[in-house]
This record gives structure tokens, sequence and C-alpha cells, in this order.
């Protein structure tokens, strides 16, 4: 220890450094931290919540040959990143399918948007009405069927064209996933069913379209008998070849009903039971 010697001869310690007291209260930088985080807006998304991304994924998709506009403001409305694992966030608005657990995927955006469109082409709120259906003020349906609920993001672009949407998920874990998201996401327009996706969900019907996210096989009779007069099914196929399935558009009319095949798409087989 440095010492100074006052007059008389006498040695004293030096004067100790002053020292800053808030070294001696660590706790203060724990809360100042916390503090500034709750000023601070956290990110979300990794800034994919962006109105542009998703304007961006809109363009994509009207180049590529969709032209509805209800089907591109729903796309320009649902934030897909919502509906991916958040390792996947940064690839949630290429026009790509990703794993959602499970051994199932999210479709493409454009192939979604591809059905979408056949759902909905020459087919609005005064044709249903006039046929019988069940569409309302809010939306081109009143209610939706939908089968292979997956993590939702299907869901929550029909319920953007729908009143009601029902959604028949036969894998219960992504059931509860899908909720989660939709939650999340806001839409409160949408009901999950865990159960077994052929047989539709005939206590809810008639609706006014159905729609399945998985197909192999000719739409079973259980869909044809809840689906409302004028009203409308589209789903993929038996494969015509590998990695192609027709996409099959339903129609029910006064006499029965009438079929063709939209495009060609490819989807998870469609499987009976529940898991």
């Amino acid at each position: 220890m440095s010492t100074s010697r006052p007059p008389g001869g006498r040695r004293f310690p030096a004067p100790l450094p002053a020292v800053d007291l808030r070294l001696l209260r660590p706790q203060r930088m724990v809360q100042a931290a916390v503090a500034d985080a709750r000023r601070q807006r956290p990110p979300a998304g990794l800034g994919l919540d962006s109105a542009v991304v998703r304007g961006r994924m809109v363009e994509r998709l009207r180049a590529g040959g969709i032209g509805d506009e209800r089907v591109l403001a729903a796309f320009a409305a649902v934030e897909r990143h919502r509906f991916v694992d958040p390792a996947l966030v940064t690839q949630a608005y290429e026009d790509t399918s990703l794993p959602i657990g499970l051994g199932q995927t999210i479709s493409k955006p454009s192939v979604v948007a591809q059905m979408l469109q056949v759902l909905l082409h020459e087919l609005d709120t005064r044709r249903l009405a006039s046929a019988g259906g069940t569409s309302g003020s809010r939306g081109v349906f009143g209610r939706v069927l939908e089968i292979g609920t997956g993590c939702g993001y299907q869901a929550a672009l029909l319920a953007r064209l729908a009143e009601r949407v029902v959604s028949v998920e036969r894998l219960g874990a992504l059931a509860e996933k899908a909720r989660a998201n939709l939650a999340a996401a806001g839409v409160h327009n949408v009901q999950v069913l865990h159960g077994d996706g052929l047989l539709g969900a005939p206590a809810m019907a008639p609706f006014d379209a159905i729609v399945s996210a998985a197909g192999g096989s000719e739409p079973p009779s259980a869909w044809l008998d809840q689906l409302a007069p004028g009203g409308r099914l589209v789903a993929p196929g038996a494969p015509a070849r590998p990695g192609a399935q027709p996409l099959i558009v339903v129609e029910r009319t006064s006499s029965g009903w009438t079929r063709r095949v939209a495009a060609e798409v490819w989807f998870v087989p469609l499987k009976s039971g529940t898991e």
C-alpha cells in the first residue's frame, strides 16, 4: 500500500479511489436491462410480418396465373410465417412446401392459390343463394368444409372467403397445433375437429364448398351428400402418374352432380381413421 508523509513525519495511508456504488448493486443492471426491453418492441417473424413481404408473394402468384382478386387478397392478409416451424420462417414466403411434423407438409402457396381459385371460379353469392345454398353476406360462402387441416394455413385463407370454416384433421397433435396457430393469427371463424376426414362433418352440413388437402381416390360419397345445392367440391383424385394427381371439381346441381378435371396437383394421401 502506498503512503504519504504529512508534516511532522507520520505516515498515513493514501486515500482510496472513489468507488462507483452501482458496482455493488449488480441487480440494478439487470433491472435496467429489463426496463430497456420493455421499452423496445420485440421482433416478430424475423421481419416477415411486413405486408411488403406478403405483397411480393402475391405478385408472384399473380404472375403465375392467379387472377382472382379475392384469393390474392386472402394471401395478402394471412401471415404464412405464423403457420410454419420457427426454424423455417425465412422460407415462409417462398413458393415451396415445408414440413410441419408427423410426415405432413404445408403446401406451396401457388398450389393452395390454384385450388382456391378453382373453388371460386364463376361461383358467387348470388348463384349460391338462388340455388338454396347457405352463403351469407360477409363472404362468398356461408359454410366451408376443409378436409385435412394440417397447420391451419389454408383454413385461415378460407376464413377470409367464408362466414364459417369447419376443418377436419385426423392427427390429433396437428389439430391442436392448428388451433393454436389460428388463435395466434387472430382467426376466430374456423372450427377444427379431430376426426376422420373421409366422413366429413355430417352434423354441420350442408356446406357451400368442400376442399380437400389430401387425395388419392374419388371423392367419398359422404362429401357429396354434405354438399349444398349449387355448391362445389375440389379435391385431388387418384394419381395419373408419379407425382401428379388430377384436381377434381364436383358441382351439385338440381339433378345430381357434374364432374371435371381442372389441373394437376400433388398432395399427401387421403387416409381413414384418426391418430
